[in-house]
């Protein structure tokens, strides 16, 4: 047999609980796959990364290890740094390897043209730099790209002994 508070302490609990979830409708998932090719210049007078700190032994190492830099680095829609701006790659990256050149990427590339403009993707992964290809997750976005996931291809374009590079991104976008 139940005692009385017990019965009484159930009823409160069943009380309090919160309603039930109401069910949300997800739209449809699109893949969308877009192109685009990221500056970064480190150099020169108007620079779009800058090393905001770095290990006591960074300037000893040949991949530059434990340095850490910040970065607005044009997105456009050609390899060419005066074609269309498509948008912003925005965020942090760091030399995370001793012997390669492995770059740790928190970055979120911020679209500013066409039916993108306003959303974003989030990039978080290693990026094996010296490698023809490499993969890196996308794992979240906003706007249009609200809930992102999937993957970002990118591969050097061009590159000089200063480190500006030019990379080319192939992303394809789960939203």
């Amino acid at each position: 047999m139940c005692k009385p508070g017990f019965i009484l302490l159930l009823f409160s609990l069943v009380a309090a609980a919160p309603p039930p979830a109401q069910s949300f409708r997800f739209k449809q998932e699109t893949v969308t796959n877009l192109q685009f090719y990221f500056h970064d210049t480190i150099s020169g007078k108007n620079p779009t990364a800058i090393k905001v700190a770095q290990a006591a032994h960074t300037d000893n190492s040949p991949t530059l290890f434990g340095a850490l830099l910040m970065a607005d680095d044009p997105l456009t829609e050609t390899p060419d740094p005066n074609s269309k701006l498509l948008g912003r790659a925005q965020g942090v990256y760091g030399s995370a390897g001793k012997d390669e050149l492995a770059l740790v990427m928190a970055m979120s590339f911020c679209f500013t043209d066409g039916i993108y403009n306003g959303s974003s993707i989030s990039v978080l992964g290693k990026n094996s730099a010296m490698s023809p290809v490499r993969e890196m997750p996308i794992v979240g976005g906003t706007g249009l790209f609200r809930l992102a996931r999937g993957y970002a291809l990118a591969k050097t374009h061009w590159f000089n002994e200063l480190g500006d590079a030019i990379v080319g991104y192939n992303v394809t976008i789960v939203h």
